[in-house]
């Protein structure tokens, strides 16, 4: 972020706050590639190291790789960002998103919803050594 090391906090209030700016702007009614865009195209500005649509690598316990999946953003190489454009946060949601940190080891993640009136975000920490997940 603009050559400074910020904070895991620092990052997801940063991301919270765009989020915010670009839901006020555009409201709900959009498909999830446009929230998508325009969350990109705002953190690249500020000089966040933002990536859309990263592969991450699934691999089983041995090492053996079952295939991979697509991030909506990677943001600064530590956090993966879900993005949804629905009325309301279904259990699949939360469940994809804590499947994606399970099996990429990323420690941090966030699920934004600018499809309801209302916008949602909220952040997921799962540690490799935990079963389940402080949310």
């Amino acid at each position: 972020m603009n050559g400074e090391a910020a904070t895991i906090n620092e990052l997801c209030d940063l991301i919270r706050e765009t989020s915010f700016a670009i839901h006020k702007y555009l409201r709900n009614g959009h498909l999830e590639k446009i929230y998508e865009r325009a969350l990109l195209s705002r953190l690249l500005k500020l000089g966040v190291d933002a990536r859309p649509q990263h592969p991450l690598i699934v691999y089983d316990e041995d090492g053996t790789v079952f295939g991979e999946y697509f991030a909506d953003l990677l943001v600064e190489n530590r956090l993966i960002v879900e993005i949804k454009a629905c009325n309301d946060i279904a259990s699949d949601h939360v469940a994809q998103i804590l499947g994606y940190l399970r099996s990429s080891h990323f420690e941090h993640g966030l699920l934004i919803n600018f499809g309801a009136p209302k916008l949602y975000i909220k952040k997921f920490i799962l540690t490799l050594n935990d079963a389940s997940p402080d949310l």
